[in-house]
């Protein structure tokens, strides 16, 4: 069996993967802290060969993991950022700098559409832009949606925005402070996400296909106005094409792959923000 692992700053999450037949066996997540319990936070390590791990929690998180891990199992890899992979070059300055799970996005996202953007909605929005050619632009870093309502300290932490809920609703004024603060905060978040794929496409003279992944994906995509597709698994995906181990992996295949969204004409793009630029 193989095991993935996506350790984010706040959540971790894995999954175990069949090693021949490349079928999603198990997957769950915990909260990231120091030290981690087999058999509690991670699934029992005897039925485990291989481990492939995401992590951008604190260096302390993955030193311990990586000791755990190799004590039990017979190969751990770890991925990073780099100048180039998979035909992507890294647009940062410092390319290590650059968020490991960003950089595994954009890897998954280019093997899958080519030139995209990939939204990641976490406890941070990032989002990444890639052109034809594999050139990484760099990309943006917002506040996600449960920061920016911790950040208001008014109480309503307890409160989430209900993923269910349709954006015409999240978009109307709030009739209570709760409401008003998860309304006010997601058209925060799909407004920038919408100006920002605009002005970028329209800097580059391009329509890309947007790819959406994280935890509030599924809130956030219904705010976003252009074509996109949903990829949860997309950080995963990017160990898959880092390290292939899985026949169909070999071959290409990542698993939750979703067909890639046709973007919209650049024309219309453009033509949106003219309008908005007038109001």
């Amino acid at each position: 069996m193989i095991l993935d692992l996506d350790i984010g700053n706040t959540l971790s999450k894995w999954r175990l993967k069949d090693s021949v037949s490349s079928e999603i066996r198990s997957r769950g997540a915990v909260w990231t802290r120091d030290e981690w319990k087999p058999g509690a936070d991670i699934p029992d390590l005897e039925v485990v060969e291989t481990v492939r791990i995401s992590s951008v929690a604190r260096r302390s998180v993955l030193t311990q993991t990586e000791r755990l891990l190799k004590d039990n199992v017979r190969t751990v890899h770890v991925a990073r950022p780099a100048h180039e992979t998979l035909g992507v070059t890294n647009g940062y300055v410092e390319p290590g700098r650059l968020g490991v799970d960003r950089w595994m996005g954009v890897l998954a996202g280019y093997q899958l559409a080519g030139a995209c953007c990939v939204v990641d909605c976490g406890s941070a929005i990032t989002i990444d832009f890639v052109l034809p050619g594999g050139r990484h632009l760099g990309g943006y870093i917002l506040p996600g949606l449960r920061l920016m309502k911790e950040s208001l300290k008014l109480g309503t932490g307890n409160v989430a925005i209900d993923p269910d809920s349709e954006a015409d609703e999240l978009l109307a004024p709030g009739r209570r402070t709760a409401e008003a603060v998860n309304h006010g905060i997601y058209l925060a978040a799909v407004s920038a996400v919408n100006r920002i794929y605009a002005e970028v496409c329209d800097r580059e003279s391009i329509s890309l296909p947007m790819l959406v992944t994280g935890g509030d994906a599924l809130v956030v995509s219904r705010g976003i106005q252009v074509p996109h597709a949903i990829w949860p698994d997309m950080v995963y995906a990017g160990l898959e094409a880092c390290f292939p181990l899985t026949a169909a992996e070999r071959a290409g295949k990542m698993a939750g792959a979703p067909a890639p969204p046709r973007p919209v004409p650049l024309e219309k793009i453009r033509a949106g923000l003219a309008f908005s630029s007038l109001l």
